[in-house]
């Protein structure tokens, strides 16, 4: 019976998780561009230093890729270093803070059906978003 019931909260964690990262991708998938912000860099939301507009759909799905990954808890101390506003027909439909250059705090954030949601910021992301913000972007596999 213990077994039981650890297995099934096992499955119920691992589909919520998964449930999380499909409803972003989902959310987000269908944009037309994204508007990305980048902050000064230490966590502090107060000063834009960069604003980048994307509208290549190759980017915009190596994007969609990255931030729906894999699912984490958001740490609202650590702070944001950017946001993107993910856009269809002119209307935003998705807003992510993003935060990458703090290793402990590497994370994409977002409120999702009214739930703050969490996914993980990989090396390859921070890699895309640095490139974008530098002009200079590369293609993630």
């Amino acid at each position: 019976m213990k077994n039981g019931v650890i297995f099934f909260s096992f499955i119920i964690a691992l589909t919520s998780c998964n449930s999380t990262n499909i409803q972003i991708k989902e959310r987000i998938s269908n944009a037309d561009s994204v508007a990305i912000n980048y902050f000064k860099g230490d966590g502090t939301m107060d000063t834009v230093i960069a604003v980048k507009i994307v509208s290549d759909k190759k980017i915009l799905e190596q994007l969609t890729h990255l931030i729906a990954a894999s699912s984490t808890e958001a740490n609202a101390k650590c702070g944001y270093d950017g946001s993107l506003h993910f856009f269809k027909k002119d209307m935003v439909v998705q807003d992510i803070n993003f935060r990458m250059n703090d290793v402990s705090c590497m994370y994409f954030s977002f409120i999702q059906k009214g739930q703050r949601g969490a996914t993980v910021l990989l090396p390859e992301a921070k890699n895309l978003l640095i490139s974008i913000r530098n002009n200079a972007v590369l293609t993630v596999r």
